[in-house]
């Protein structure tokens, strides 16, 4: 009975044989993929001797060191980007509750030829007239009445503040060549008077046409009188007063006028044969030069380069963040590895 066992046991051994025989180089191949795996076995440092550096970091601790510290530069560069967003709003807040002035100048040859209102009291207009390029000629019959040559309007109307007493106006039209230099002189006469000090109060408003094609002129006069300042010039001088005009924009998109003035006295020498107790009176009035100022409020802060900015600051944000995922999800993939490798090792070794 045991033949056939010897016999199958025969052949099994003789198939082996030819297969080695046959296929040497498989064999070879197992061989060294043996050898391979038992040489990448790490051993422990006390079996390595002093082979390996004691100090060498590994290429896997290397790469996490690197991570963590391009991670915390990311963090940094995260909480610089949120600091310059609130940043960047708040000065847009504080930019809208401040509007920086602006100051424009235009210029003109011909003005809207502006109204002088002279308060003259008991003083009496003598004479009016317009000249050209700073000449004003000599005088004649200084104190005696002249030629009246500017266009001029009267009026009565109620006090603005008091609304009780009855004011005289004498409205006169006054210069609009710039370019010519064009002046208007003005002579007035006062016999007497019950006063120590002895003035005329003049104000000037912006348009004359505007006052000549009003319905209600007494209503003019007294909106005039409450929005503009006026001002004196003295008896026995000559007031040569020079103007400039300035234009306000509001906010509401209303539009005021303001007269600026620098005025020049000097002192007239009375040459009569008999200056009585009188006195003379003489105001030139010319414009100082043709700009025209307009100021305005103007905001600085511009939305759209704010949005702009935002939406850089967003982008760098979430590539931040998304580069902060990334690092964070390859560090765990790194750590898993090595621990997989350790694994392994302690497998072999044990």
């Amino acid at each position: 009975m045991p033949k056939p066992e010897v016999a199958a046991s025969y052949q099994e051994l003789s198939e082996d044989v030819e297969r080695v025989s046959e296929n040497p180089t498989e064999e070879r191949e197992e061989d060294m993929e043996v050898h391979e795996d038992s040489s990448s076995v790490i051993l422990p440092d006390g079996e390595l001797g002093t082979t390996t550096p004691s100090l060498r970091f590994s290429k896997t601790c290397l790469k996490n060191v690197f991570s963590v510290i391009l991670l915390f530069i990311y963090l940094l560069l995260m909480a610089v980007a949120v600091f310059l967003v609130y940043q960047t709003i708040s000065d847009f807040r504080e930019k809208l509750k401040h509007p920086v002035m602006s100051v424009t100048y235009k210029e003109v040859s011909l003005y809207d030829a502006p109204g002088i209102a002279f308060y003259p009291g008991k003083a009496q207009l003598l004479s009016c007239k317009h000249h050209y390029y700073d000449h004003i000629p000599p005088l004649v019959n200084p104190g005696q009445p002249g030629d009246i040559e500017c266009t001029t309007q009267r009026i009565n109307y109620t006090d603005p503040f008091t609304n009780q007493t009855m004011k005289y106006a004498l409205v006169v039209q006054g210069p609009r060549d710039v370019k010519k230099r064009e002046l208007v002189f003005l002579q007035f006469h006062l016999n007497e008077t019950d006063q120590d000090f002895s003035a005329i109060d003049y104000l000037l408003f912006s348009s004359f046409q505007e006052f000549v094609s009003s319905p209600e002129k007494a209503k003019f006069m007294k909106d005039c009188e409450s929005s503009y300042s006026s001002w004196k010039f003295s008896g026995g001088f000559r007031t040569w007063v020079k103007m400039s005009l300035v234009k306000t924009k509001e906010e509401d998109g209303s539009e005021t006028v303001e007269f600026k003035q620098e005025t020049s006295v000097v002192n007239y020498i009375d040459q009569r044969t008999k200056p009585g107790s009188d006195q003379l009176f003489f105001v030139v009035f010319e414009w100082k030069d043709p700009f025209i100022q307009t100021v305005q409020d103007i905001i600085t802060a511009n939305p759209w380069n704010m949005i702009a900015l935002l939406c850089g600051i967003f982008l760098a944000l979430f590539k931040a963040a998304d580069f902060a995922k990334l690092s964070v999800k390859w560090m765990i993939k790194i750590r898993r590895r090595h621990l997989k490798r350790t694994r392994q090792v302690t497998n072999h070794i044990s």
